[in-house]
């Protein structure tokens, strides 16, 4: 049964390239004015030399984690790509960065979230080049760095591994769309009520579909992770998982 792990990573990595029209919640291209295209693309530069870092430790210390970590952006690519229809005539999309988080930190994550976002705006016209900076610090840095913190908190309270998983992707995914709300807040600030004004215009319209959307990621996560500590417990002891798992 252990060969059902690659053969999941491998279909994840062929469904990367599976070209689809998407919609959803990424920036879109061209809609940042320059100056903070260029603040939030620069502000993303030092996590993605520590991720670097951090991916070069990992494999050395154990080559047998690439396939996991390929798990973890092909999880990611496939959710955040997914077209979600809002009640407010817009579109949602889960993020999938809870997975990635959990197992090989925020710092790992803030790369594989960086490459699916690049492959989604070049292959899928989702999200954009100027406005990769803003969606990779959103999706790819906050979201996972609220993720581990959140497992974290959790497996210290003593509750269950599950329960830890799940809380991390649901609010790593609620955390994304929190920060490109933000984003687009201080970009293009209300004429009434400023930055807290267009802050509550920007966050309201995607609310009421990605809470829904933030509890099915994390049922989800829940079940990969599962389905991993099933089949591949062993790769989980060396990413130093299993002690989180017995508490």
């Amino acid at each position: 049964m252990k060969q059902l792990l690659p053969k999941l990573a491998y279909f994840g990595v062929v469904f990367l390239f599976i070209p689809k029209e998407a919609y959803a919640m990424h920036i879109m291209e061209g809609y940042l004015p320059i100056r903070w295209a260029i603040f939030w693309f620069v502000l993303c530069l030092p996590f993605l030399v520590k991720g670097l870092m951090a991916i070069r430790k990992v494999v050395k210390e154990n080559p047998e984690s690439k396939l996991l970590l390929a798990l973890s952006g092909a999880f990611t690519f496939v959710l955040s790509a997914l077209k979600i229809p809002s009640v407010t005539g817009s579109c949602s999309h889960p993020t999938g960065v809870g997975l990635g988080s959990v197992l090989f930190g925020p710092f790992v994550m803030s790369v594989l979230g960086s490459i699916v976002l690049l492959f989604q705006a070049l292959l899928l016209a989702h999200g954009g080049l100027t406005t990769l900076g803003a969606n990779i610090f959103s999706m790819a840095i906050v979201g996972p760095f609220i993720a581990i913190g959140v497992f974290k908190l959790i497996t210290k309270w003593g509750l269950s591994f599950s329960v830890a998983v799940f809380f991390a992707a649901m609010l790593g995914d609620l955390g994304t769309y929190v920060m490109t709300s933000i984003q687009l807040a201080l970009a293009f600030p209300a004429e009434i009520g400023g930055f807290l004004g267009s802050f509550q215009k920007f966050a309201s319209i995607f609310a009421i579909t990605q809470i829904p959307l933030a509890v099915s990621e994390g049922l989800l996560t829940v079940m990969i992770m599962n389905f991993i500590q099933k089949y591949n417990m062993s790769e989980l002891i060396k990413l130093r998982i299993l002690k989180a798992k017995e508490s």
